[in-house]
């Protein structure tokens, strides 16, 4: 078994993750990477994606980010989102992405929720199996 490094995954809406893991995948702005315990210190950018999460005990977890940065350690590695959200809600947010869409009160509101939008549905067709 490998050994756990405690990870946590933070949008400006809440914290995701906070847990012992024995890996994560994140989608650097160079290519995806695996950090794993004692990992080299690195901080990186991070393009949007989907964060894999190998928990100490074993489960996958997915999670779509849209932007960031990752602050990697040997002890640790703590993932700074500019909005993230569990793979299985994806449905539900886009649901909420199109509501927030119509009810804009202004362009830059409505411009704003559309980008979001496009992103999450963007991102959802690369996650469906072919």
């Amino acid at each position: 078994m490998a050994e756990a490094f405690k990870f946590e995954l933070v949008s400006p809406e809440r914290l995701l993750v906070s847990e012992q893991v024995e890996s994560v995948v994140i989608p650097g702005a160079e290519g995806e990477m695996t950090v794993m315990a004692q990992h080299a210190p690195v901080m990186t950018t991070i393009k949007p994606g989907v964060v894999t999460v190998k928990t100490a005990a074993g489960k996958e977890e997915r999670y779509v980010v849209f932007g960031g940065f990752a602050d990697i350690l040997p002890s640790g590695c703590t993932l700074l989102a500019e909005s993230a959200v569990a793979v299985g809600d994806i449905d539900r947010r886009i649901q909420e992405a199109r509501e927030d869409a119509a009810d804009a009160k202004d362009d830059e509101a409505r411009s704003k929720a559309e980008q979001f939008l496009s992103q999450l549905t963007t991102l959802e067709g690369a996650l469906l199996p072919a």
